[in-house]
């Protein structure tokens, strides 16, 4: 698989850690989130829905992971400045998305941030990670490497 995909996947699963357990330690529906994000497809602005926000969470992570492996092509990552990328992404994601989308807006803050920086972290150091080629060597992400 290649680098860039697993990073993005793995990222994806698990940045729903912080909220999924806020959710559940305070009570609240551990569902809410995944269906905040199916608002932000076009047309179900005020329609939450949990398969519409699985779809909505895979592109939008898919996006910030090309994003991040952009970066990671030119500057090293890993965990640090991952997190660093994942507080800016929620910035931007949540700034916006907080006005336009009340759905999103009812969610408690802090736990979507820290899915943000779960989401650059993991991704991150994912992507600076060496990994194996089909000719068994290792790859790194030096210029003459083919992993993106």
């Amino acid at each position: 698989m290649n680098t860039v995909v697993r990073a993005g996947a793995v990222a994806a699963v698990v940045s729903g850690v912080p909220s999924t357990a806020h959710a559940m330690l305070t009570g609240r529906d551990v569902l809410a989130a995944t269906r905040a994000a199916g608002t932000l497809l076009p047309g179900r602005r005020d329609r939450p829905g949990v398969a519409a926000g699985l779809i909505a969470h895979v592109l939008v992570s898919a996006g910030w992971t090309c994003a991040l492996a952009a970066v990671a092509r030119r500057h090293h990552l890993g965990v640090a400045r991952g997190a660093a990328a994942g507080l800016a992404i929620a910035v931007l994601d949540l700034g916006l998305a907080r006005r336009a989308y009340p759905a999103v807006s009812a969610l408690p803050r802090v736990p979507q941030v820290l899915d943000h920086l779960v989401f650059g972290a993991v991704t991150g150091a994912l992507l600076d990670r060496p990994h194996r080629t089909d000719q068994g060597t290792t790859c790194t992400t030096s210029p003459g490497c083919s992993e993106l």
